[in-house]
């Protein structure tokens, strides 16, 4: 089967034996530069739902495996190896799509919250991501369906993209295979990922 990435030293054969490959983040230096990720709405292991994510280099970055199966209210992102990065729970008793996100495992001070826009047919943004003084941080404008989204600060400068992916060998990718590009100066890949999950469970195959 075709690769996702050209560089990716695994195909989805690999993945159905259920041993992910041992990578490593970014190098600091590099970091410091934009990031463009690839991401494979497709978990690694077999059967399950979730996402793959590269780096420019074809390496593994982040996972996310089994999410919203057996507890609909919490997704993990977890790196290349498999350790908790991210944990993201839907607020209980929310009238709306209302996140929170937290550090590794724990449920307790969120690093910020992520609400639906309630008037997007009025208001070009989809989400509001706040931080625990309920402060504006970054507004999401655009369009998931289409893999065309941006991510801009309290400042209105641009942090993250989500953008469809091109072309290669004359094969185009669908809508499962796009590019999440990141600016780790003003947005944590990390951060940047946990909001491309919640804009599929919010606008995505995921929302039910």
């Amino acid at each position: 089967m075709t690769k996702v990435f050209p560089n990716a030293s695994f195909t989805v054969s690999d993945a159905i034996s259920e041993k992910p490959p041992q990578c490593k983040l970014l190098p600091a230096a590099e970091a410091r530069e934009e990031a463009i990720l690839t991401v494979w709405k497709k978990s690694l292991l077999f059967n399950c739902n979730g996402f793959t994510v590269f780096d420019s280099r074809g390496d593994l970055v982040f996972r996310v495996d089994n999410y919203m199966e057996g507890n609909k209210g919490e997704i993990l992102l977890m790196d290349a190896s498999g350790n908790p990065l991210l944990t993201i729970r839907r607020k209980k008793m929310s009238l709306g799509d209302h996140w929170f996100v937290y550090e590794g495992e724990t449920t307790v001070n969120p690093r910020f919250s992520v609400k639906k826009s309630v008037n997007i047919l009025r208001n070009k943004c989809l989400a509001y991501v706040n931080n625990q003084r309920s402060n504006i941080m970054y507004e999401i404008e655009g369009s998931y369906s289409q893999r065309n989204c941006t991510v801009y600060d309290d400042k209105r400068r641009l942090v993250a993209e989500i953008k469809r992916k091109e072309a290669v060998g004359g094969v185009a990718f669908g809508t499962d295979v796009f590019r999440l590009i990141v600016r780790p100066d003003y947005i944590t890949l990390e951060s940047a990922m946990a909001l491309l999950i919640l804009l599929d469970q919010m606008f995505g195959s995921s929302k039910r």
